[in-house]
């Protein structure tokens, strides 16, 4: 059978992956150049399994007021004309209930800990060069509110037998020496041991080559321009080289899914999250991160590569508005240097943003569509890089037509009715 692939992000190439493991034939397209150009090309390179939660939480409507007199907060809002905005930012105020977060939390992490499985395996079995660490994440708090807050999301660690540890002060400076500088600034931390970091961008690079030693064919600069319907199925889709055909076909656009979807009628609740990352050279080992510390008063995720810390943060609502602004690098250099003020060279950093494709529950959406050959496996948000893995072999079980290794009920299209 062959399947068309639309992306070659860290989710596209990982779906054409499992997918060439059961034997199909796989083409996958993108408009660009090479594979991870876009939102997986610097995100925070970290692999947090455990820290999958959706942003539509109880008390974020609140936050968000004060946010918006704080000159370093992690959420912005750019009010524009686009419906798409407003209807997003209602959707997600509507998720911002217990038991809406009990539910989406739990279809995340689920999610996210059979990636943890299947990305484990994955390097096992193709040993994949991508600067991977396995030292875990620290979720570092400053106040004793925020050890509270955390409560919530133990208990849905629990139910799913995440593994996790709250820990004290030199507890958390045991795990990363470096905040021994700062101590006085921290309270405690939620310590995740399974998860692990690395660079998403030569991750998929690499696995583009182990795809293609199987027999993938990737054509880039491909311009994806539409679907192209005949009843219930796609008989191809209209590319600016010609028409592509497949027996089946699957989306993994992201933030640009609902583009191509929105001419046959579904309309995927999907909104581009504007996020920034530095990546900056290590200054003194001793005193850089070893593995990723979030830091949750900036929402702002440090992690450690080889030679490299990269650190990431911020979610605005700007539409495509692709500018750099210096206030969003300051936040994140903010939280860098009041965490680790000697360990990168902040001040030489490259600076960088992308588009999260944000469900306004935050579950990615994975699975089938009203066309009996059109699958989706998009929305993934800030989780494109943890749930990759486990979304990309879902996908390909589901559209092999097998029985998929965890439940997949909740995940797809059809839970917005």
């Amino acid at each position: 059978m062959k399947v068309l692939v639309l992306g070659s992000g860290v989710v596209g190439v990982t779906s054409a992956w499992y997918l060439s493991q059961q034997g199909h034939e796989v083409v996958v397209l993108d408009r660009q150049s090479d594979a991870a150009e876009e939102t997986s090309f610097a995100n925070a390179g970290q692999l947090s399994f455990g820290m999958s939660s959706p942003w539509a939480a109880p008390g974020i409507p609140q936050k968000a007021i004060k946010w918006m007199f704080q000159s370093h907060a992690p959420l912005k809002v750019r009010p524009s004309l686009n419906p798409a905005q407003w209807q997003f930012m209602l959707s997600m105020l509507a998720n911002c209930n217990e038991k809406s977060y009990g539910v989406n939390k739990s279809r995340m992490v689920r999610v996210s800990e059979y990636s943890r499985q299947c990305i484990n395996n994955l390097q096992q079995e193709l040993k994949l060069p991508f600067e991977s660490r396995k030292q875990g994440l620290l979720q570092v708090f400053r106040t004793q509110k925020q050890i509270d807050d955390a409560a919530k999301d133990i208990k849905v660690l629990q139910e799913f037998n995440v593994a996790h540890a709250m820990l004290n002060v030199d507890e958390c400076i045991a795990r990363e020496p470096a905040l021994a500088r700062v101590k006085h600034k921290l309270v405690g931390g939620l310590h995740f041991p399974d998860d692990q970091t690395g660079d998403c961008n030569l991750f998929t690079k690499a696995l583009v080559k182990k795809c293609q030693e199987n027999g993938v064919v990737f054509k880039f600069d491909t311009e994806i321009k539409a679907l192209v319907s005949d009843g219930d199925q796609i008989r191809g889709v209209q590319t600016g080289n010609g028409l592509e055909t497949a027996d089946q076909v699957l989306v993994c656009m992201g933030s640009y899914s609902p583009f191509l979807l929105s001419p046959l009628g579904i309309r995927l609740p999907i909104y581009p999250i504007k996020g920034y990352s530095l990546t900056i050279d290590v200054k003194n080992d001793a005193d850089a991160p070893q593995s990723t510390v979030m830091d949750e008063t900036y929402k702002v995720a440090i992690t450690r590569f080889d030679n490299r810390i990269r650190a990431a943060g911020t979610a605005e609502l700007a539409d495509f508005n692709a500018d750099l602004p210096n206030a969003r690098r300051e936040t994140i250099a903010q939280s860098v240097t009041s965490l680790f003020p000697e360990g990168g060279k902040v001040d030489e950093a490259v600076f960088w943003t992308g588009f999260r494709p944000m469900t306004p529950d935050g579950t990615p959406i994975i699975g089938a569509t009203r066309y009996k050959n059109l699958w989706l496996n998009t929305g993934h948000g800030t989780l494109g890089w943890t749930m990759g893995a486990g979304s990309g072999k879902l996908i390909a079980d589901l559209i092999s037509g097998k029985q998929p290794e965890i439940d997949d009920s909740g995940l797809g299209f059809s839970r917005y009715g």
